[in-house]
């Protein structure tokens, strides 16, 4: 009871000094008001980088060049991640992604979908404005030499919609007189994103007689694997190089900015070559969409509908 009457006394005592004469007391005049303005966050231009790696990876070979695109146009570019070939695909139609950077396959297909218009395409690492798939597989196979040995053999390809990974491959297989039925079986790597390095580790690990990736991407295994235990058998023709796209209704100020930013970057300037080199490009150049009628070409022969 005594400890209680002592808290009732002091807390009456803070009270009483609380209410001194030495801080007057402000009147409020409810009666004007102030109308505060809030600072609206600047709206992102999202930018996203095709998932044929690894999230990692991604954002390992792209928050560079981001990072330049935000400091060279004062946009606020943030890269985000698809999950799959076909969630870039759908995100880009539903306005979600402003900025793509894929294989001219998926770009043809956005472009006949949603209107998505290619700007600049990248040249790649060994100079060319073109690019090409590889098929693969264990170098200790001794039932395969050649192409005609793959008749008959498990494929393991990056997906229904790779350009490199898959549709090239197949492109030069028919043009060799191989077609789909001749093989045992053909699957495509699970999984979000990794999709390249994933077939790979397939051949690799004699779960797939064959597969096919883009080129380049046994560098990117390099250090998972030893590589050389991996054989190609055969490179497909060239075709146009990766491609970076507007979606449609983005205004073209922005995406203008933006060309020209990417087409300023020289391997001759070693911050700059920095960002290429860790986007695996050697530079980039303008583009059109005619630029890509060689893939429209290819997808018509192997009767895919770009519209789907």
């Amino acid at each position: 009871m005594r400890s209680r009457f002592y808290a009732f006394v002091l807390t009456g005592l803070l009270l009483l000094s609380s209410c001194g004469n030495e801080e007057p007391a402000v009147r409020v005049d409810l009666s004007r008001k102030q109308n505060k303005t809030l600072v609206e966050q600047e709206e992102a231009i999202t930018y996203a980088f095709l998932p044929q790696y690894s999230h990692t990876v991604s954002y390992q070979r792209q928050h560079l060049l981001v990072e330049y695109l935000s400091r060279t146009t004062g946009l606020n570019v943030k890269q985000i991640f698809p999950n799959n070939f076909d969630q870039h695909v759908e995100m880009l139609g539903e306005g979600k992604i402003d900025i793509s950077y894929s294989n001219p396959f998926v770009y043809v297909k956005m472009a006949d979908r949603f209107g998505a218009r290619a700007f600049a395409r990248a040249v790649e690492v060994y100079g060319k404005e073109n690019f090409r798939g590889q098929i693969i597989c264990r170098a200790d196979n001794q039932e395969i030499r050649t192409l005609a040995d793959c008749r008959g053999k498990r494929w393991i390809a990056v997906d229904p919609s790779s350009a490199g990974g898959y549709l090239y491959p197949l492109g030069h297989f028919i043009e060799n007189g191989i077609k789909p039925d001749d093989f045992a079986k053909i699957d495509f790597a699970p999984g979000p994103g990794g999709k390249q390095e994933n077939v790979v580790l397939a051949v690799y690990a004699g779960k797939y007689d064959i597969g096919s990736i883009r080129e380049g991407t046994l560098d990117v295994v390099a250090n998972k694997i030893d590589i050389s235990a991996i054989k190609v058998i055969a490179n497909t023709r060239w075709y146009p190089g990766w491609v970076f796209a507007a979606r449609k209704g983005l205004p073209t100020d922005i995406v203008t900015t933006i060309k020209t930013a990417l087409c300023k970057l020289s391997n001759g300037v070693p911050q700059q070559e920095e960002i290429l080199r860790a986007a695996n490009i050697f530079g980039i150049i303008a583009a059109q969409d005619q630029d890509f009628d060689a893939v429209r070409n290819l997808a018509e022969r192997l009767g895919m509908d770009l519209s789907k």
